[in-house]
């Protein structure tokens, strides 16, 4: 039978990437971890496989708990090439989702962790963003996809079982997909307007 993956929007249960880990490790019938390097194999595979599927996971959607606004630093070397200004990514950035000038998108190349686009000196960028939001502010819905995830990893690397790896990839499959349903749930459809980070940054 599969294993289920009903869940609830919010959660009492720790969240930190240990937890998450040692959880993902019972649903394969492994020991937990308490700790990265408490010398197990089972805490080498862990601390070497989450925090890249942690990040894919954040990515995998555009999520309500993970996703802000900024507005851009614009850095004073002029970039070479055929755009007129580039802007420092924020902090914590994983994926761009869109700039915008005066609530107006417009087009922008990323490189590296550097923005550029054809702007004046006087326009105030914003950045729509997902960010490495901390794993005590992960809603239940999105941590239990995270600990399938794993789980179908962990039962590759740890429990070397094919079957059970096929099962928690279709466990993962579906926690994933519960995940976005609820999370789509929580976002209005008005137009969220920018122009106070403009205000706000000029006052």
């Amino acid at each position: 039978m599969a294993p289920s993956t009903n869940m609830a929007v919010s959660s009492t249960a720790a969240n930190s990437a240990v937890d998450i880990c040692a959880r993902a490790l019972i649903l394969i019938g492994a020991e937990p971890i308490t700790s990265f390097d408490d010398g197990t194999t089972e805490a080498l595979v862990s601390v070497n496989l989450y925090e890249d599927v942690a990040r894919a996971s954040l990515v995998n959607a555009r999520w309500r708990f993970t996703t802000n606004q900024a507005v851009l630093n614009r850095l004073t070397d002029e970039p070479t090439g055929r755009y007129d200004n580039a802007y420092q990514q924020a902090t914590g950035t994983l994926m761009v989702h869109a700039i915008t000038v005066n609530d107006n998108p417009i087009e922008y190349q990323i490189y590296g962790d550097k923005i550029y686009a054809n702007t004046s000196t006087s326009d105030v960028l914003i950045a729509d963003f997902t960010y490495r939001a901390n794993e005590q502010d992960w809603p239940s819905y999105f941590t239990i996809a995270v600990e399938y995830a794993l789980a179908t990893l962990f039962a590759t690397s740890i429990a070397r079982d094919s079957g059970l790896a096929a099962l928690m990839q279709d466990a993962a499959t579906k926690a994933m997909a519960k995940a976005r349903s609820l999370d789509a749930q929580q976002q209005t459809t008005r137009k969220l307007v920018t122009s106070r980070f403009i205000t706000d940054r000029r006052s």
